[in-house]
């Protein structure tokens, strides 16, 4: 079971790829994070099928995931259109393409 989302997995990946290339990491970040929350619900979705006598935890876990996981796509969604992302190829705006250029001249 998948959770509702904004970003589909490869737009992360593509995210994480551009900010690691032009040292900006913290869109970088933030994906890794969600990727994280993905997996912690995927595997808590795991265990609740397979242990029926769970008192609730592995749903009460999944729970707050899913809230995690929606505000930390908003905040990704945020922080890209703050630094002039280009939201529909996700590509890195360039002027901060240039500050990493210019950081390694120096």
């Amino acid at each position: 079971m998948e959770m509702p989302s904004v970003f589909a997995t490869s737009q992360l990946a593509h995210i994480i790829e551009e900010a690691m290339i032009y040292q900006c990491v913290c869109p970088a970040q933030v994906a890794q994070h969600i990727f994280s929350l993905r997996e912690l619900y995927r595997y808590q979705y795991a265990c609740s099928s397979t242990r029926t006598e769970d008192f609730g935890v592995h749903a009460r876990i999944m729970e707050s995931v899913q809230r995690t996981h929606a505000e930390m796509e908003q905040c990704l969604s945020d922080v890209l259109i703050a630094e002039g992302w280009d939201i529909a190829t996700l590509s890195m705006p360039e002027g901060l393409r240039q500050l990493r250029d210019d950081l390694l001249a120096e």
